[in-house]
């Protein structure tokens, strides 16, 4: 399926959401009117305002590598409390789907009646669209993780960010029936302008509370000690079941660490869950 194919049949868009710029933003856009500002006032103190200047792009710069961060927009890095109180962590997987991987994690899943909220490339959706409806078939949710997957992705401007995020979510709500309601960023980096797109888009931004760094790391008991690191309840745990890393005997370390991990989980009498679950379930959706 081309991706022109994909998008000629329109699926109704998710509502826009409210938008307010987060402090972080409306101090920055303020600081730089203020520069103008001084900068006109008293050109001769051009060298302050540039000291001024480059000391916010710093703070901007630190703000899109940290994926965590809620400094540039809403972010969700934990379950609503509801969720937590009833012992649920959402499992959350990315760059997929993968041939070879996502069957095998989608059968560990079923086995420990656990449900995940798979972030998809939308060209790898095109590319394996079966596989995505199986996901949906079996009841985890697919969100969106770009079109591309592009490495740029925090450095581009206003419209080739919303051409790209709004394309993946037709691709995928082509290939599903429904829209994704998440979105998370290549890498987790994202800057200033993501946050508004992203409301008009209807779509939420999901980063994660423990990352195992799967996609580099073949060691499971590495991964492992990562994602359990003071872990509990009302947890997001992100791994990748695209481009995963493989261990020394060459298996995807995400088809060596998750049969622990979910064994674990379920003997801590917790439940593994999608993001919608928990959003919905508590009403905070």
């Amino acid at each position: 399926m081309s991706f022109k194919d994909a998008t000629a049949f329109h699926i109704a868009a998710l509502p826009p959401l409210a938008w307010r710029p987060a402090p972080f933003v409306s101090t920055s856009i303020v600081l730089h009117a203020l520069i103008l500002i001084g900068l006109f006032a008293e050109p001769q103190q051009w060298r302050v305002w540039l000291l001024v200047f480059a000391g916010n792009h710093l703070f901007i710069c630190a703000a899109v590598m940290l994926p965590r961060n809620h400094w540039i927009g809403a972010n969700i890095t934990r379950l609503p409390e509801a969720a937590a109180r009833r012992g649920e962590i959402a499992l959350t997987l990315d760059d997929g789907p993968d041939p070879a991987v996502t069957p095998q994690v989608l059968d560990l899943l079923d086995r420990h009646a656990a449900k995940a909220s798979f972030f998809c490339i939308g060209e790898r959706a095109q590319a394996y669209p079966d596989l995505v409806r199986e996901i949906l078939r079996r009841g985890h949710s697919v969100e969106n993780h770009s079109l591309r997957h592009d490495k740029t992705f925090a450095f581009r401007g206003w419209q080739w960010t919303r051409t790209e995020l709004e394309n993946s979510q037709q691709v995928l709500a082509q290939i599903t029936g429904q829209m994704p309601r998440f979105f998370r960023a290549p890498a987790g980096f994202r800057n200033p302008l993501l946050d508004p797109i992203l409301a008009l888009a209807g779509l939420r931004y999901a980063a994660w509370t423990r990352r195992g760094f799967d996609s580099v790391r073949g060691d499971s008991a590495s991964v492992l000690r990562r994602l359990r690191r003071n872990w509990g309840p009302g947890f997001i745990l992100l791994m990748h079941d695209g481009h995963p890393a493989k261990t020394a005997a060459g298996v995807p370390v995400i088809l060596e660490a998750l049969p622990i991990l979910l064994d674990e989980i379920q003997q801590r009498g917790w439940r593994v869950v999608s993001l919608p679950m928990a959003f919905e379930v508590s009403g905070a959706d």
